[in-house]
């Protein structure tokens, strides 16, 4: 029996951040993004950032083949002021 262990790989992940204003009628409506992000660090970095011009900022991240349309739970990373629900 061997007991080598092949790697697992890193599931990809799909990372994104969006900013919110609201308009006239105070509706929520995006402001900036959605953008994709080549990091958690990067997403959190980049709403902190946002966060301070805008109503409203999410970054969230999730497991994602997108090949195979199989999509992981959303994790928020960072969230600040008033976003929509996540679907």
């Amino acid at each position: 029996m061997s007991d080598n262990v092949l790697p697992t790989q890193a599931k990809p992940k799909l990372i994104v951040v969006v900013a919110f204003d609201r308009g006239e009628d105070g509706e929520l409506f995006t402001a900036y993004g959605p953008t994709d992000q080549q990091s958690e660090e990067r997403a959190v970095r980049t709403a902190k950032a946002l966060s301070s011009s805008h109503v409203g900022v999410i970054a969230w991240s999730r497991d994602a083949d997108s090949a195979l349309g199989d999509y992981g739970p959303p994790t928020t990373l960072f969230v600040s002021g008033d976003v929509p629900d996540m679907e």
